[in-house]
C-alpha cells in the first residue's frame, strides 16, 4: 500500500513509519522539521511541510491508499494542537479524495470499560481532571472526523509506554479494555495499521491496552 503518516517524527509515528516499512508498504512521512527524523528506507519519502496549510499538504496525500496520524499534544501547554491540525489534514485528504484515514487519540476520551472497577474509575477521573484540555481537543477531533466524508478509525490508548513491539494486546470495538492501564508505542502503531484492513473499525473508535 501506499501510506502517507502525519506527526512522523513523535514517538507513535516513528514505530507507525518503521512498521509500515518493515511490511513491505512504501510511506511518505511528512514533518516539520527533517533533522527530528532518524528513520530510514528504501521505500521512504520524508516530505517536509506547513501543517497548517491544507493546500501544501496535498501533495503529501494524493494517489496513496491510507492516511495515518500519530499527531497530538505532548505536553499541555500544546492543547488545541491535534484539533487544529487534524482538520487541516482533512482538508488535504478530502481535496484528493483519499477515504481511509487512522489517527490516535486516547481512552479517557472513548466510554469507560464495562465493569469499571473503583481503583480504575478514580484514576481515570483524576488523570481526566489533570489533562482535561488535552481531552477536549481530543474530542474535537474526533468531532471533526465524524463529521467527515473519510472512512476514519480512532484507536484508542491508555497511558504510553517505550516498549517492544509484542502484537499482542487486547482491543475493543466502541469500548475499551477492563483495567487496561499501559500500552507500548510500537503496539499502538501495530493497532492503528491493523486497522487499515479491519473494515469493521471504519467510523469506530478502539480501545487498546494490555
Amino acid at each position: 500500500m501506499k501510506l502517507t503518516v502525519f506527526g512522523a517524527t513523535g514517538g507513535t509515528g516513528q514505530e507507525i513509519v518503521r512498521q509500515a516499512l518493515d511490511a513491505g508498504h512504501q510511506v511518505t512521512a511528512v514533518v516539520r522539521d527533517p533533522a527530528r527524523f532518524t528513520v530510514t528506507g528504501e521505500r521512504l519519502e520524508v516530505f517536509r511541510a506547513d501543517l497548517t496549510d491544507a493546500r501544501a499538504l496535498r501533495p503529501a496525500v494524493a494517489g496513496r491508499d491510507a492516511v495515518l496520524s500519530g499527531l497530538g499534544a505532548r505536553s499541555r501547554k500544546d492543547a488545541g494542537i491535534a484539533a487544529r491540525l487534524t482538520r487541516t489534514v482533512l482538508g488535504a485528504v478530502e481535496s484528493e479524495d483519499v477515504r481511509r484515514l487512522v489517527v490516535v487519540s486516547a481512552a479517557p476520551v472513548g466510554p469507560a470499560p464495562e465493569g469499571d472497577g473503583f481503583l480504575d474509575r478514580t484514576v481515570r477521573g483524576i488523570v481526566s481532571a489533570v489533562l482535561k484540555d488535552i481531552y477536549t481537543d481530543l474530542r474535537e477531533m474526533e468531532a471533526e472526523l465524524a463529521r467527515s466524508a473519510t472512512d476514519w478509525t480512532v484507536v484508542r490508548p491508555p497511558r504510553l509506554q517505550d516498549r517492544p513491539l509484542t502484537g499482542t494486546y487486547r482491543k475493543v470495538l466502541g469500548g475499551f479494555p477492563r483495567a487496561g492501564r499501559f500500552l507500548g508505542r510500537a503496539d499502538v502503531a501495530h493497532a492503528m495499521l491493523a486497522a487499515l484492513g479491519d473494515r469493521a473499525t471504519v467510523k469506530q473508535g478502539v480501545g487498546v491496552a494490555y
